[in-house]
């Protein structure tokens, strides 16, 4: 019998988390793109148009809902 393994979101559907997609790392929506890469960029410096540019498969508005979802999640954990 096959387990068949299940698909999770985050950031409001931009985020998800699928074992066929690279084997479940979280990715952008319609993507293959690691989430994990827009933040090594943003610590190794580099600006979210040069991110763009060079993974144009993600689009302004992910990234932007990415970074303001773990802003949320950051207020609201300070709140609770």
């Amino acid at each position: 019998m096959k387990t068949t393994l299940m698909a999770h979101e985050a950031a409001g559907g931009l985020v998800v988390s699928d074992p066929e997609i690279l084997g479940g790392t979280p990715v952008f929506r319609g993507t293959r793109l690691p989430v994990s890469t827009l933040f090594e960029y943003l610590e190794d410096g580099r600006s979210i148009d040069y991110y763009l540019e060079t993974f144009s498969s993600a689009t302004r508005e992910q990234v932007l809902g990415v970074l303001h979802y773990g802003q949320q999640r950051i207020e609201q954990e300070l709140t609770a």
